[in-house]
């Protein structure tokens, strides 16, 4: 299978890393918006072809889907494009930057019969599916999800310490992890949401610190802090406080609540979220199903961050 991976910066390449992994992939072209970089990009990786018009990487042979890991303004009518072309996409999160936006890509989606899928790894990470297989079964009943997505991120900078030419966001962005994890997780749309946020940033003009509350109707109750200012360690942190146990999933791996590791080496046949993903998509085009993650299942994680942003001041 030949892909077209969209993007140069960090995620790339992670997901460059997850396919050299899956057996009969190949990356045909990679499409940049830096040519140096994308240049470089896939001169590592030993891809064939490098541009930075998306419609010249699409078309070339063989390729039967593309990977978006551009930037987030980028998302949605990159996805349209794609799949207006006759390509599977696999979007990185978010889907798009707005409800509307998302329920452009799903239409499209519809009406095409593509794979069309996004990227929520959390859904994929090994400690996070090891949580969620025991909530299916009955033997957990989850009462608090408690998230920290803590950066330290006051200039415009990737996380390969490039200038970024867009502005990252606590709630259209690293929220939408959570947001999304906690209805899979509780398999309900949540039913009251409250949020809070800091000032904008002089510069950036976005708000730099977050709280944002949500209750499921089951009665589960979510809290996430987001900042930007935290000079410390870095990343999303989760605390599942259980009926009969508490665990924190770091990532890929999972401590209980005396912080005793837990083996998740067993739930899948990686230790690595992004690479269960990846084959999760590429699965799902070979067997022409509904992926784990679709752009339907994901329609209401969009719609509860439009619901937060409502809640927010004006021009927020």
């Amino acid at each position: 299978m030949n892909i077209c991976m969209v993007g140069e910066g960090a995620f790339a390449h992670k997901h460059l890393d997850a396919l050299a992994r899956i057996e009969g992939v190949e990356v045909a072209s990679i499409v940049g918006g830096v040519a140096e970089h994308t240049q470089a990009v896939a001169g590592k990786y030993g891809i064939p072809h490098w541009t930075m018009d998306l419609d010249e990487g699409l078309g070339q042979p063989g390729v039967e889907a593309a990977i978006l890991a551009s930037p987030t303004p980028l998302h949605a009518w990159q996805a349209e494009l794609v799949m207006h072309a006759g390509k599977h996409v696999l979007i990185e999160i978010p889907m798009a930057d707005s409800f509307v936006s998302a329920e452009r890509v799903i239409e499209i989606q519809r009406s095409t019969g593509l794979i069309a899928m996004v990227n929520h790894v959390r859904r994929f990470n090994p400690s996070h599916q090891w949580v969620h297989r025991r909530i299916q079964a009955g033997e957990l009943q989850l009462q608090h999800l408690v998230a920290e997505t803590f950066f330290f991120r006051r200039t415009n900078i990737n996380a390969l310490g490039q200038p970024r030419s867009w502005t990252d966001h606590l709630l259209w962005h690293h929220a939408c992890h959570t947001v999304d994890l906690f209805q899979y997780q509780t398999g309900d749309l949540a039913e009251d949401v409250q949020i809070l946020q800091g000032p904008p940033h002089p510069e950036l003009g976005i708000a730099m610190d977050m709280s944002i509350g949500l209750t499921s109707p089951s009665g589960a109750v979510c809290t996430l802090s987001l900042s930007f200012n935290n000079d410390g360690p870095l990343g999303t942190f989760f605390r599942y406080i259980c009926d009969n146990g508490t665990w924190i999933a770091r990532y890929d791996d999972l401590v209980d609540g005396r912080q005793q590791p837990i083996d998740v080496s067993g739930v899948d046949v990686s230790m690595d979220g992004v690479e269960l993903a990846d084959r999760e998509f590429i699965a799902a085009i070979r067997e022409d199903r509904e992926p784990n993650a679709s752009v339907a299942q994901c329609r209401g994680a969009m719609w509860t961050l439009d619901r937060l942003q409502r809640c927010l001041p004006y021009g927020s």
